[in-house]
């Protein structure tokens, strides 16, 4: 039996029949609305900070003289109302600016996209904050998870989603898969804690290992950090993890830790080279140098100790 080829007819579609290119060319360009700010809300559980910092109020400055160059974008909700997906500086610098609307592009997402579509946007600012990379990261892997159930969004044929999603977000964001799963861990950090990595306080690595503590034992770390005075070193959170592995991880335990004393944080003292030759007698060679310094001490304290004695006496 012959297979009928399927032929495929190039036939215009029914409204090209009622409407002129110039129509059809405006429906495919970007429709940009001044949306009221009353209408806008915030994306929900936003991860990146909108600080009322000078770069703020530089932002709603310009915004004041020029307005907003690049617009917003938005979607539409099924109440009426918008969800911003990029432009929450804008929009606050419009707040600051005292204007009653935004310049948006409102388009159509389903949830998922637009959580990626809020995370890529936002990605592309200078700087970016632990924190901020650490929810954005969890939000928009768990959304390409979800729509990794999709066999057209699937990466790879052999693998998790986990996986795909994880090596997928990778690619994108210039950043090792075990790097961003680091990022993630600091979602489970108390504030406290999460805003000492941001103040480059507590390093990633250290703070990694803290993010497997219990909250209650992440409070108590928080207070002998503060009643030390110091943070703890990558070793030390090794050492803690490990007992909490053990079950032996306490408030003792960590402010035992907590009180040693690290290499970076002893006292430096050094002596100038000028001074050391002018004190030292001129047939004390290189080599003995430091014995002599070390018994001249030694001869002074003893000095000192009698000397007190004396006067005791």
């Amino acid at each position: 039996m012959v297979k009928k080829e399927k032929i495929e007819f190039d036939l215009p579609k029914l409204d090209e029949y009622f409407t002129t290119q110039e129509e059809r060319d405006e429906a495919k360009l970007k429709k940009i609305h001044d949306v009221p700010l009353e209408e806008i809300d915030d994306f929900p559980n936003h991860p990146f900070k909108v600080l009322d910092d000078e770069d703020m109020f530089n932002l709603a400055e310009s915004i004041k003289e020029y307005g907003v160059i690049t617009p917003a974008t938005l979607r539409k909700k099924e109440d009426g109302r918008y969800e911003l997906l990029s432009g929450h500086r804008r929009k606050r610098a419009c707040e600051l600016a005292g204007l009653d609307t935004l310049r948006a592009e409102i388009v159509e997402m389903d949830r998922d996209a637009a959580i990626i579509y809020m995370v890529d946007s936002n990605l592309q600012r200078t700087i970016i904050l632990p924190s901020e990379k650490a929810f954005s990261y969890k939000m928009r892997l768990e959304a390409m998870k979800r729509q990794g159930k999709r066999t057209d969004l699937t990466l790879r044929p052999v693998g998790t989603k986990f996986d795909r999603a994880d090596q997928e977000l990778s690619n994108e964001v210039g950043e090792s898969a075990r790097q961003i799963q680091r990022y993630i861990r600091l979602t489970e950090l108390i504030p406290d804690l999460l805003e000492m990595v941001d103040n480059n306080k507590i390093a990633l690595r250290p703070a990694v290992e803290i993010s497997y503590f219990p909250k209650e034992l992440q409070e108590a770390l928080f207070d002998a950090i503060e009643m030390e005075q110091c943070t703890p070193s990558h070793a030390q959170t090794l050492r803690m993890r490990k007992l909490l592995q053990e079950n032996k991880l306490t408030e003792e335990s960590i402010c035992a830790i907590m009180q040693e004393e690290k290499p970076n944080q002893r006292e430096k003292v050094s002596f100038s080279a000028e001074k050391l030759d002018r004190a030292l007698p001129k047939n004390i060679k290189a080599s003995q140098r430091e014995e002599f310094v070390f018994k001249a001490i030694d001869h002074y304290v003893r000095y000192l100790q009698r000397t007190q004695k004396e006067q005791e006496r």
